[in-house]
């Protein structure tokens, strides 16, 4: 376990994009059998989802938000110190999708750009690389760009993954400031590496047979290059682990949920955030969810909830825990402490 706590450091302002075709999972006939739609539909609850068009990557998304948090909060190009992109769905293998980012939003040369890649959990993480470098002396803003299009990687014959997840880009500004502690709690159980994967890469060379679709287990249609997910290991993975952690980060703060003004979870299915709501004992009305419409949205949900569901409620002081979980294994929660942060409503392109 991570522990990192920080003062003087928080989130100023945070915005979302997502594509503006929408996809409705009463649509799955062709995948799901007429009679199981409603039930799949109620136990992940996922009504509708977004899917960008084949041009349409997640950097483009996350170019949006930015653009948007920098109008919305007159923020000048110059001012940012750092960028972070975090994405499973870059661009590119090469260049870093960060440095392409830095070019079309005007940033300065002398912005220092990288990537990072990780799971669902990734916003916590990148968050916490954010808060990092935006408490160093001689950097005051960090601009996190954490977006996903995983409908590029996922077979729309897989009924394990193509009703779930849907894509958006967001953009975080970190910046010193009058804040409070913020304490992380980061894990990680690279053991389950096979729970959550893409198969073909570096280790295992992309061929001709990489692309080929296959029937897979239960029926599911996928290549190589495309998501598996093992969804059982996964719902064990996280009811096992994540009510644990935020009571560990509650314990570690000296902190009771009463505290907590918004607890956020990653969006990976209703069922399974249900679940870890009444185990932790927490008011459903301060536990917001978009997942209905957006979907999992992997990495990028958390924050794509909050522009979803708390545009205008953060202004003055507020205590939000967050948590995520997914592929690596990975998982983390953070208590935040947060300071009129200005949250633009998603908007679409």
């Amino acid at each position: 376990m991570a522990k990192i706590t920080f003062h003087g450091v928080g989130i100023k302002a945070l915005s979302a994009c997502v594509p503006p075709e929408v996809v409705y999972n009463k649509d799955l006939g062709y995948l799901i059998p007429e009679e199981e739609i409603e039930k799949t539909i109620n136990n992940i609850g996922i009504v509708e989802r977004r899917i960008a068009a084949p041009d349409v990557m997640a950097s483009d998304l996350c170019y949006k938000a930015a653009q948007q948090l920098m109008a919305d909060n007159d923020i000048a190009p110059e001012s940012i110190d750092v960028l972070l992109f975090m994405s499973q769905t870059a661009d590119y293998r090469i260049p870093a999708t960060s440095c392409l980012l830095q070019h079309r939003l005007g940033l300065p040369r002398e912005t220092m750009c990288f990537d990072i890649s990780l799971g669902c959990s990734g916003y916590l993480f990148a968050l916490s690389t954010a808060f990092a470098y935006a408490s160093i002396e001689g950097i005051n803003r960090v601009l996190l760009l954490d977006g996903e299009t995983f409908s590029k990687i996922v077979n729309r014959r897989d009924k394990v993954d193509w009703p779930l997840y849907g894509d958006a880009g967001t953009a975080t500004l970190i910046e010193k400031g009058n804040y409070g502690d913020s304490t992380f709690l980061l894990y990680t159980d690279g053991s389950g590496e096979d729970t959550l994967k893409i198969h073909a890469g570096m280790r295992n060379p992309i061929t001709p047979e990489s692309c080929v679709e296959r029937e897979c287990e239960d029926g599911n249609i996928r290549s190589d290059l495309e998501v598996f997910m093992d969804g059982m290991d996964v719902f064990n993975f996280a009811i096992s682990k994540v009510p644990k952690s935020i009571k560990q980060l509650l314990k570690e703060t000296q902190k009771t949920v009463d505290d907590v003004d918004y607890l956020v979870f990653h969006q990976a299915n209703r069922f399974m955030m249900d679940f870890l709501v009444k185990k932790l004992k927490m008011e459903p009305d301060r536990v917001p969810y978009c997942i209905h419409k957006y979907g999992n949205t992997s990495s990028a949900s958390v924050p794509l909830t909050i522009s979803s569901e708390l545009c205008g409620k953060l202004d003055g002081d507020h205590t939000m825990l967050m948590s995520g979980f997914g592929a690596g294994l990975s998982w983390g929660s953070v208590l935040l402490s947060m300071h009129d942060c200005k949250v633009s409503p998603v908007i679409e392109y």
